[in-house]
């Protein structure tokens, strides 16, 4: 019975001609030859909803040997599962942060579906703010553990995950910008889907190079060099570009709030994995759209052909001729994927040194604190604060909150010289009741300050 699954199962997909890499899994039913060459891929995330159907396709690739399946839980059950069919990589699952580092040691090809998903009403923006922390504590791990990894980024926003990422590899010292690639292959899909529909040809013999970034108006399929040619009116090119660009928000839609594109994403990050791997081993012409470090434009970031090899990216390829309707559409792009950009960096430069609103405000250390990753704060002294306030804040930063840092050797996070000074010169002046004043506003500052605490040390 199994085989004559498999056998259908494999029919179908090469009716559906979905792409060379679909048919190869399922070529062997049996244990596929052992690869030239050993990989190891690391999946971040996988047991979310990209991260499973995903663990399955690359437990289908003959190029992977050692597969290591790594979240936050789930892990176990997820890799139990995958290791029981009968190919030949080696499966493993991980789970916490005290097992992130043997997940990704010896890793060739690391692959980030980590975050959150999307819901209906949230856009990719809404994403950054939950899953840039992921993103940026997986990156610090590679870092440390498989520096020289190919990593494929899914989480989103690609458009500013990617840069943080770089900033992240940077800040270690080993950032290689051959190595680090946003994962647009779902653009792709979708585009040679779409097209392939409305041209009424065979999808598989269709190739749509999609460039820009990876949301809304970012992303530009280019229909005119869409191959095979078809006389498309420019209503229908229109109507092919917008539903491309809104692919995402048509499955969440569809889902009702129940889920977003998982397993189409899995699909794509599964054919853009299979690349990397193939351009590892020496395969010569491996050509994908993704989203890197390029010079194609003048921006630092943008979606083209790259040419992959031993080392990740051999070249960043242009993008051609455009249509009148491209180039318009590719003037409209740069300035939201800039600011795209430009939030992923500035997020990871803010997330060095964490701002927290309350009466404190950061000033350039004068004195080294016991934990060199925390900043000093001394209270706020503008016309905008009551004295009330300035004085209960002194107070706070003085005794309480820099007694028990010291105490407990978590370093100071509020150290100010002349705070206890001030805070007698004011009282002095205000009086007996100013210590009733002082108790209340203080304990009103007290909860602040553990709020403070907890997002400045929260995951």
């Amino acid at each position: 019975m199994g085989y004559a699954s498999a056998a259908i199962l494999r029919s179908a997909l090469r009716r559906s001609g979905s792409s060379s890499m679909a048919s190869s899994y399922f070529a062997n039913r049996g244990l596929a030859s052992a690869p030239s060459h050993e990989r190891k891929v690391a999946i971040l995330g996988a047991a979310g909803g990209i991260g499973q159907p995903l663990s399955l396709l690359m437990k289908l690739n003959p190029l992977v040997s050692r597969l290591a399946l790594y979240d936050i839980a789930g892990t176990p059950g997820v890799a139990a599962d995958v290791s029981h069919i009968n190919t030949i990589s080696e499966v493993k699952g991980y789970a916490g942060d005290d097992q992130l580092g043997e997940a990704l040691e010896g890793s060739d090809v690391v692959i980030i579906p980590a975050g959150v998903p999307r819901k209906p009403g949230m856009t990719r923006d809404d994403l950054f703010k939950i899953n840039a922390g992921i993103v940026k504590s997986l990156c610090e791990a590679i870092a440390k553990y498989c520096p020289n990894a190919l990593v494929n980024m899914i989480s989103n926003p690609v458009n500013s995950t990617v840069p943080i990422a770089a900033e992240v590899f940077k800040s270690h010292g080993v950032y290689d910008p051959r190595r680090l690639f946003g994962v647009t292959t779902l653009d792709v899909v979708r585009a040679k889907t779409f097209y392939a529909g409305k041209a009424k040809v065979n999808v598989a013999d269709v190739d749509v190079p999609v460039i820009g970034g990876h949301a809304g108006i970012t992303i530009l399929p280019l229909f005119s060099q869409a191959t095979p040619k078809a006389n498309l009116s420019d209503e229908e090119i229109l109507a092919l570009t917008k539903r491309t660009q809104d692919g995402g928000t048509e499955v969440v839609e569809a889902k009702a709030g129940k889920g977003s594109a998982t397993l189409s994403m899995a699909y794509a990050g599964a054919i853009f994995a299979d690349a990397c791997l193939k351009g590892l081993n020496g395969v010569p012409d491996v050509v994908e759209c993704s989203f890197v470090q390029s010079t194609v434009t003048e921006l630092p970031f943008f979606a083209s052909k790259v040419k992959l090899g031993k080392n990740g990216v051999e070249e960043v390829l242009g993008f051609g001729p455009l249509s009148d309707y491209e180039q318009q559409g590719l003037e409209a792009l740069k300035s939201e994927l800039k600011s795209s950009i430009e939030k992923g960096v500035t997020w990871h430069a803010k997330s060095k040194n964490p701002t927290i609103l309350s009466v404190y405000e950061p000033v350039k250390p004068i004195f080294r604190p016991l934990s060199p990753h925390l900043p000093i704060y001394k209270p706020q002294t503008s016309s905008t604060v009551s004295i009330t306030n300035r004085i209960s804040a002194m107070i706070l930063t003085a005794v309480p909150l820099s007694y028990a840092f010291l105490t407990l050797k978590l370093g100071p996070i509020c150290l100010a010289n002349e705070s206890v000074y001030q805070a007698l010169h004011y009282s002095s002046k205000l009086g007996p009741i100013s210590l009733q004043i002082t108790a209340l506003a203080m304990t009103y500052h007290l909860v602040h300050g553990l709020h403070d605490l907890y997002v400045l040390y929260r995951p």
